[in-house]
């Protein structure tokens, strides 16, 4: 009995994950382009819906019945919804920059409720994933809504698709000219690569990790240089 209890709430719980997910991929699909430009303007008129979504991730607790994959694809897209809700609630600006709440900026106010426990965004990114679910691809997951971050997904993630999509938006990135300016001898690559370097060089150079997902084949030896962030909205 205690076993069949178990199997249909994890049932359960797996079809209310994929529907709820559904809601925010929608959003996603609506509202963000291939190129990860998103229209906060006409996101704005569909905050109710992302409400929805969210009242999702306010009353759910990823388990480690989880796999990691699903664990992973929850925090991701929680952080990127809490992440699109506090531009929204201060929607227009022209960073994220802007948004300060006594003295916190937008990662250190702890308005990210999840599970009934309230969370930052620097607490989900440097204290969940980053520490229990480590992937260095999670740096092109989640999403700081600027310039000069990697472009964000306009489909949610799952646990079928997380991998594959992390590779995908890490490959865009790498290759992505107005990003990174790759040659053989000489690279300029986004300050992500050097604020998180012993997350990219865990298992060899950075380089090496570059080559990985690189179009262009750089050398060993290139000289490195990081290119000034930009954190203007990426917004229309």
């Amino acid at each position: 009995m205690k076993k069949r209890i178990v199997l249909l709430i994890s049932v359960f719980t797996f079809f209310q994950v994929q529907a709820q997910t559904s809601i925010f991929n929608d959003l996603l699909h609506k509202h963000v382009s291939k190129n990860g430009i998103v229209d906060y303007k006409s996101f704005k008129n569909d905050e109710g819906k992302l409400d929805l979504y969210i009242s999702y991730l306010e009353e759910t607790s990823p388990t480690n019945f989880w796999s990691k994959d699903k664990q992973k694809a929850f925090w991701i897209n929680g952080y990127n919804a809490y992440t699109i809700k506090i531009i929204l609630e201060n929607y227009p600006l022209k960073s994220i920059m802007n948004i300060n709440q006594k003295g916190k900026n937008a990662w250190e106010i702890p308005f990210a409720k999840i599970g009934g426990k309230n969370y930052t965004l620097n607490h989900i990114e440097h204290k969940i994933l980053r520490k229990y679910l480590f992937d260095p691809k999670i740096h092109v997951g989640v999403n700081c809504a600027s310039g000069s971050c990697p472009k964000i997904s306009n489909i949610a993630f799952t646990e079928k698709n997380i991998d594959a999509e992390l590779t995908r938006l890490m490959k865009d990135f790498i290759n992505d000219t107005s990003r990174n300016k790759l040659a053989k001898k000489k690279i300029q690559i986004s300050s992500i690569f050097d604020w998180f370097k012993s997350d990219f060089t865990r298992d060899g150079s950075l380089i090496a990790f570059l080559n990985k997902y690189s179009e262009t084949e750089i050398s060993p030896k290139a000289k490195i240089s990081f290119l000034k962030y930009n954190w203007t909205l990426n917004g229309k």
